[in-house]
């Protein structure tokens, strides 16, 4: 295995269903064919959107997948699920058109050039503000467009005094829509229409599910303070109402293999087809997966157009898939991989013990994220929740009852089961990504108690090819946005050496020393930093990011906004890393 696994984000698995901190199936691919047998089994006890799974499948062996969450099984599952894909497009058209004929033309619109009948793409919303002075309503994007598009520059116009997203939100108001129309070849933009379609919605069965206090994205992303506190307030009348309605019809579908894909393509345009879309003034910026904001300009798009290319999407994931396994199976099971995806705790696999040759996982980050409060917003168009009590997370707030000590015991437990269930002699590979040392020691004492020892020669790094949001403004941010592949064996009885407290000093000097030899951006140099501690048996309990960010600092070292490389003035002049 290289030290460094650069694999992007754009192959068609990756593409056909967005879930929380995918690893893309060429990622794991190569670690598969190096630690397990031809028509071998491949387990995976964190398995979350099933891309073990799917990668067993490419690789020609079978696949034992375990998570605790329901989204998880409902993606997992459809990614190995391969239809006939004509008999899946077709009945992709058809509860389209029978949600329109139950619904209403909703996104018929007359086209301001021609005068006909178009079709609504999309329609940018605004949230309408109060003024902090003269308490009048402000409408965010008419405000921005008065400015030049120069947020520092908006005010109100009536009392011109500042207006920017603190304000108060008090309701929000469409301002323009995105229509295709027979005069043009190319979108064309509008004033908004005034939608002629009312909606019932008390009639309809849509998703009647709270996003309670309790939850850490509630308090995250100040859904108390917005209002936003149900499912159904992320989506406009028009969107929810169509969106109910094809859910209904999907489940009328007989054919079960069928309805179960078509499902998964409802489930993945769900969150464009919300609120969660922030609008760009010069390319949609996707929707946030990882929170529930809705910025102050955002998108409403046609949802049957957002169904239908999903089902584009995921015929082409599905030929990716067959594509892979013509080469490593016979013709006849082609189109029947062998992959089993269960709901279950990681810490009570229900496998037989040394009955799986090789484990890739990737379980939750400590407290970066929480699957289960994300996943909500999918879950609630599904049968099923997943339970919250035994997510392997770090609550963020003070007096959460899922601690550091309840995580490092669950993630023990599961590699301890991993241990239990692989064969004698075989691998575990576990992808972990996170800024704390603290996390990171935790890690070491889960991997050694669990009687487990690092290969040090088997530490990658997986760079995913995107930088973090925060990381395109400023290199130094505390977040790493590069992963460890560590991967594991048994002790089989050998005494693991003691770990030895690392100095500052120390650790400073090997950031410089790291840093004058290795091309990086801060997050590899702390992944190098770790992967130095763990060879030479470190404990890695005080090695932070912001360690590494600090001694960078200190040393005279820059960062390059653009392409986040380290940079230094050594002679007057700019001399990048490469």
């Amino acid at each position: 295995m290289p030290e460094e696994l650069n694999v992007g984000r754009g192959d068609p698995a990756y593409m056909a269903h967005a879930y929380l901190t995918k690893v893309p199936v060429l990622a794991i691919e190569p670690f598969i064919d190096a630690y397990s047998p031809p028509g071998g089994t491949v387990a995976d006890p964190f398995a979350g959107s099933g891309m073990t799974g799917v990668a067993a499948a490419m690789s020609g062996r079978k696949g034992r997948l375990f998570d605790i969450s329901v989204l998880g099984q409902h993606i997992g599952r459809n990614y190995v699920n391969l239809v006939d894909p004509e008999q899946f497009a077709k009945h992709a058209e058809e509860v389209v058109h029978a949600a329109q004929a139950e619904v209403g033309d909703v996104y018929a619109v007359e086209c301001a050039a021609c005068g006909r009948m178009g079709t609504l793409a999309k329609t940018v919303w605004s949230v309408v503000v109060e003024c902090s002075e003269c308490k009048e309503p402000v409408n965010y994007y008419r405000s921005m467009e008065a400015a030049g598009w120069r947020k520092p520059d908006m005010v109100c116009g009536g009392c011109r005094a500042t207006v920017s997203s603190r304000n108060q939100r008090i309701g929000e108001e469409p301002v323009l829509d995105s229509i295709s129309s027979q005069c043009s070849s190319i979108q064309l933009d509008q004033r908004p229409s005034i939608n002629s379609v009312s909606f019932d919605l008390e009639s309809l069965d849509y998703p009647r599910v709270a996003i309670t206090p309790d939850r850490q994205m509630y308090k995250a992303s100040a859904l108390g303070k917005s209002g936003m506190t149900t499912i159904a307030s992320f989506y406009s009348e028009r969107n929810l109402a169509v969106l109910t309605t094809l859910r209904k019809h999907i489940s009328k579908v007989e054919d079960v293999a069928i309805r179960n894909k078509l499902l998964f393509a409802f489930t993945a345009c769900l969150t464009r087809a919300s609120k969660r879309y922030q609008w760009s003034r010069q390319r949609p910026l996707n929707a946030a997966n990882a929170n529930y904001y809705v910025a102050a300009v955002f998108y409403e798009w046609n949802v049957y157009e957002l169904f239908l290319r999903k089902v584009k999407a995921i015929l082409k994931s599905d030929n990716f898939l067959r594509a892979a396994r013509k080469v490593r199976v016979e013709p006849s099971d082609v189109d029947n991989p062998d992959v089993s995806y269960n709901v279950g705790s990681a810490d009570r696999i229900a496998l037989e013990d040394g009955s799986v040759d090789y484990i890739f996982t990737d379980p939750p980050f400590g407290s970066n994220l929480f699957y289960a409060d994300m996943a909500l917003f999918q879950e609630a168009w599904l049968d099923g929740f997943t339970d919250v009590n035994q997510e392997a997370v770090i609550d963020r707030s003070r007096g959460g009852k899922r601690t550091a000590e309840r995580y490092e015991a669950l993630l023990t437990g599961a590699l301890r089961e991993c241990n239990r269930i692989l064969r004698a002699g075989g691998y575990i590979s576990m992808v972990f990504g996170n800024s704390s040392g603290k996390v990171w020691g935790l890690i070491q004492r889960s991997i050694a108690n669990a009687g487990l020892m690092i290969d040090p020669e088997k530490l990658v790094v997986l760079n995913k090819g995107q930088r973090s949001v925060k990381g395109l403004a400023s290199g130094f941010e505390d977040v790493a946005t590069l992963d460890l592949i560590i991967t594991m064996r048994e002790a089989d009885g050998e005494v693991p050496e003691t770990l030895t407290a690392v100095d500052g000093e120390t650790v400073a000097a090997t950031i410089k020393n790291l840093a004058n030899i290795s091309p990086a951006t801060p997050s590899h140099l702390y992944l190098e930093l770790l992967r130095t501690g763990i060879r030479k048996g470190w404990e890695l309990d005080k090695l932070d990011l912001r360690n590494v960010t600090a001694a960078l600092t200190a040393d005279g070292w820059d960062i390059d906004p653009k392409t986040g490389r380290l940079s230094k003035d050594e002679t007057g002049e700019r001399e990048a890393l490469w």
